[in-house]
C-alpha cells in the first residue's frame, strides 16, 4: 500500500507540471485555434534562458527569470507579429507546418545561441524527502508542483476575471462576434502568446530542477499532445484533469508494469489512453464538440 502511495502522489505531483505545460498550450489554442507543435521547444528555451542568466550573466535566480521571461516574450511577440500577423484564414496544415518549423529554428538556433551554457538550475530547497505516515514524498517534486499549482491558479484567475481574460474567452468563443464588439483581436493574441512565453519559462525551470534540463528538454512537448487531447483540446480545466491522469498512469506503469513489461511501458501509457480516448470520446473529457449551422 505504502508503495501505491508513493507512486500515486509522485505522480500527481509530476502530473501539476504537466498541467502548467498544456496551460500555455490550450490558452493558445483557445484564442487562436492554432496547435503549438513548439511547446516543448518554447519550454526549453525558457529553461534554457534562466539558465543563461544565472551561468552565463551571474544574475541570480530571480534576474534569470526575469530575464528569461523578456526573452520568451520577445520571441512570442516577434513570431506573432513578424508570422502570425501577415496570415489571413490559413488552412490548418498551413498553421501546422508553421509551428514544426517554427520548433525546428529554436533547436537549430538553440544549439547554437546556448553553446556552452549548463543547463542546470538549482533552487535552495532541500534534497531530503519528506516522510508522512512511512510515504515518501520527494520535496522537490513537491515543491515544483506547489509553484506549477501557483503559476495555475495566477493564470486561471487572470483569464476569468481581468478585462484582457474576458476578451480572451470572447475570442475563443467567436471571433467575428468579438471583433464586432471593438475587441483588438491582433493585440489580444499578441497578449496570449507573451503569457504562453511567461509559462514556458516557468514550467522550463520547474521541470528542469526535478528532471534535469538540456536540449533533451524539448521531448516534453511529446507528453502534452495525450493531456490536451484527453482533457479536452480547448478546457483549461480538462487540461490540468488530463494531466494529473497521465502523471499519475506514468508512475504507476513504470512501477507496476515496467519490471514485467521491460522499462519504458510508463512511457507510452499515456498514448494507449489517447487511443481509447479518441475511440470513446475525440473532443476529450471535458471538451465541448464544435458545431457548425451549414
Amino acid at each position: 500500500m505504502v508503495f501505491f502511495l508513493a507512486l500515486l502522489i509522485d505522480g500527481a505531483l509530476a502530473g501539476a507540471i504537466y498541467a502548467l505545460i498544456a496551460l500555455a498550450f490550450v490558452l493558445v489554442y483557445k484564442a487562436s485555434r492554432m496547435i503549438n507543435f513548439a511547446i516543448g521547444e518554447w519550454v526549453m528555451w525558457g529553461a534554457l534562458l534562466v539558465a543563461t542568466g544565472v551561468h552565463a550573466l551571474g544574475l541570480g535566480l530571480i534576474g534569470a527569470v526575469t530575464f528569461g521571461c523578456a526573452g520568451m516574450i520577445s520571441l512570442a511577440f516577434a513570431f506573432s507579429r513578424l508570422v502570425l500577423r501577415r496570415m489571413t484564414t490559413p488552412p490548418v496544415i498551413t498553421l501546422v507546418m508553421i509551428t514544426l518549423g517554427l520548433g525546428a529554428v529554436m533547436r537549430g538556433v538553440g544549439a547554437v545561441i546556448f553553446a556552452g551554457v549548463p543547463s542546470a538550475v538549482s533552487l535552495p530547497i532541500p534534497a531530503d524527502p519528506i516522510m508522512i505516515d512511512g510515504v515518501p514524498i520527494a520535496t522537490d517534486k513537491l515543491v515544483a508542483a506547489i509553484v506549477a499549482t501557483l503559476c495555475i491558479a495566477l493564470v486561471g484567475a487572470f483569464y476569468r476575471r481581468s478585462r484582457t481574460g474576458l476578451a480572451l474567452q470572447a475570442i475563443a468563443d467567436d471571433r467575428q462576434t468579438a471583433m464586432s464588439v471593438g475587441i483588438d483581436v491582433d493585440h489580444h493574441l499578441l497578449i496570449v502568446w507573451g503569457i504562453a512565453g511567461v509559462i514556458s519559462v516557468a514550467a522550463g525551470v520547474l521541470w528542469t530542477f526535478v528532471s534535469g534540463g538540456g536540449f533533451g528538454l524539448a521531448l516534453v512537448g511529446l507528453k502534452v499532445f495525450p493531456i490536451v487531447i484527453i482533457g479536452g483540446l480547448d478546457s483549461i480545466a480538462g487540461a490540468i484533469l488530463g494531466a494529473i491522469i497521465i502523471g499519475v498512469l506514468e508512475s504507476l506503469g513504470a512501477g507496476y508494469l515496467d519490471p514485467r513489461l521491460g522499462g519504458g511501458f510508463g512511457n507510452i501509457a499515456s498514448y494507449l489512453l489517447l487511443i481509447v480516448m479518441l475511440l470513446a470520446r475525440p473532443t476529450g473529457l471535458l471538451g465541448r464538440p464544435r458545431i457548425e449551422r451549414v
